[in-house]
Order: C-alpha cells, then structure tokens, then sequence
C-alpha cells in the first residue's frame, strides 16, 4: 500500500472502531480516505475482527415463525402439477400406450439399392451436391461414395438420408426386436 494509505496505529485503532460500530467495508473506506474497499477487507481479515454491532441503518427484522406460503403460480409446463400418488405406486412409471405409426418400410443397410460402379465416386470426385454416402472398405481401393444426386441441405441422396436419419422411436424398437 502506498505511503498516503499506509495502516498506521491510529488508521487501524479508527478502522477497529467504524467496524465495531457496524459500518460497511465501503463506508470505512470513504471514512478513511486514500483506501479501497477490498483493502479495507483483507485489513480486517489479517486482524481478526469478526464481532460486529447491527447498524442503526439496518434493524434487525423479528424472524416470523410461521412458514411462507409460496405465491400461487399457473405451471410453466403441464407436466409440473404431478398426480397426487402414494405408497408403492409412488415411482411406478406411468407409461401411455403409443399409438402405432404407419411407416413406410426402410430398406436396411443389407438391402442397399444398387449403383453402379461406373456411377459411383472417389473423394477426388466428390462434389458438394453429390451424395457422400459410403459404400464398400474404406481400407481399399475399390471404396467409393454413392454420387448420385444430394437432398438440398443434407449430404445424402433420399434413399440415403432415411436410413441415415431415423426417428428415435424406430430406431427404439428396432434395438427391442435385436434383443428379444
């Protein structure tokens, strides 16, 4: 700290008063001039104090014993007013019956529509509205990409982009039927 806000004794007998007195670290600051607040902080850290009287400015309120009640308030979502359950029933799901979706079928990955090979193309040949869809090991030099024509927005042909972008409920029962 700098010469004009040194703590001397009578600086810091003055900073022990204001803050036995119930000032905050600001007023004892403003009080003491040539300090900040945090200084004035740490200051009563190093020495200690930790005793304070309530200001004048600031009553103690009369703690109410009585609980609060909390504001009445419409749900945000409908789901925020759960149904009054108890006992063993209390953590049960609550499962709704979903209604049957008509699909059109997918084809699997197995069942891949054909390309031709001619028609496919190398990552040299790639180009920004083609299909980037992979087809065959990439670890040979057979592999290519689909190539045809790209779905605007999406990297993948129609044929493609269903398999690629399935509904999580498909995608669900599916992994049901591999398990049973």
């Amino acid at each position: 700290m700098n010469e004009a806000g040194a703590w001397t004794e009578e600086r810091v007998e003055q900073l022990k008063k204001l803050w036995s007195d119930g000032l905050s670290a600001s007023q004892i600051a403003a009080e003491l001039g040539n300090v900040t607040r945090n200084a004035v902080i740490g200051k009563v850290h190093r020495l200690g104090l930790s005793g304070r009287a309530k200001s004048a400015a600031q009553p103690a309120a009369p703690r109410n014993s009585a609980p609060r009640k909390a504001p009445a308030r419409s749900p945000s979502h409908p789901m925020a007013t759960p149904a009054p359950t108890r006992g063993a029933h209390a953590l049960a799901p609550d499962f709704a019956p979903e209604a049957e979706i008509e699909v059109e079928a997918v084809p699997s990955q197995s069942e891949d529509v054909v390309i031709p090979f001619s028609e496919r193309v190398t990552i040299m040949d790639l180009r920004e509205y083609m299909c980037r869809w992979p087809m065959g090991d990439p670890t040979t030099p057979e592999f290519r990409f689909c190539g045809a024509r790209s779905q605007t927005g999406l990297p993948y042909c129609s044929h493609h982009a269903r398999i690629a972008y399935q509904p999580a409920a498909d995608r669900r029962r599916d992994r049901s039927k591999v398990r049973a």
